[in-house]
């Protein structure tokens, strides 16, 4: 029987290879907006991934890399709503 592939993905942050479900993936769609994708990770547009670690997602909100990543101001209330996800 043939084995599945596991999807991995890296973090933007800590630069680790991690399996998607471990990850939140942050999206800029075609329209200009950003926002958290779903579980499915379908969302058009250009995506980034960020570690479900609080420590990581505001190291990213300090140095700004989201922001550089996808090329877009990234408003404080996506890294609330990641953070709020975490709990």
């Amino acid at each position: 029987m043939k084995i599945k592939k596991i999807p991995m993905r890296s973090c933007v942050v800590s630069k680790e290879k991690l399996m998607k479900k471990d990850l939140f993936r942050i999206v800029r769609t075609p329209e200009g907006l950003v926002k958290i994708d779903d579980e499915k990770g379908k969302t058009a547009g250009r995506g980034a991934y960020l570690k479900k670690d609080e420590s990581v997602i505001k190291l990213a909100q300090k140095n700004k890399i989201l922001d550089r990543v996808l090329e877009i101001e990234i408003p404080e209330s996506i890294y609330e709503e990641l953070i709020k996800k975490l709990k």
